[in-house]
């Protein structure tokens, strides 16, 4: 009865929206979208812009599943910028140079390069992409 209790408290006394700095929980299934990939991308891809809803960030944080034949255009970048492949093939571009990717791999890409990746095995290509934001973004 009283853990019950002490749950129920607990339970009761979490705000709704936690304060700026304290920490969010982001579930990706809210943040899904099905679109053609950025940066006159091709194909189609499925965003989950799980940064997106977090008050008062200072980076972005993002998984992009790009579908086979799909590919993120060649883009200047005004940041250091990460791409981790978590499971597919692709083939990364960075300032004309093109390198394979598989599972496990990481493109560390630095500001002022133009940069683009496209899938290219048999199966979706599925990517964390991180980078910093020149400010806060509430």
């Amino acid at each position: 009865m009283l853990l019950t209790a002490l749950a129920l408290l607990v339970v009761q006394t979490q705000p709704a929206s936690p304060p700026a700095g304290t920490g969010v929980v982001i579930r990706e299934a809210d943040t899904m979208v099905h679109q053609v990939p950025p940066h006159n991308g091709e194909g189609m891809s499925t965003a989950y812009r799980i940064s997106d809803g977090v008050p008062n960030r200072a980076m972005e944080f993002r998984k992009r599943v790009l579908h086979p034949g799909a590919a993120i255009g060649l883009h200047p970048i005004a940041h250091d910028e990460v791409y981790y492949v978590v499971s597919g093939e692709g083939e990364v571009t960075s300032d004309g140079v093109t390198t394979p990717m598989r599972a496990g791999d990481a493109a560390y890409l630095f500001d002022g390069n133009v940069v683009g990746i496209r899938q290219t095995g048999e199966v979706d290509l599925v990517l964390i992409i991180s980078y910093p934001l020149a400010q806060r973004k509430n």
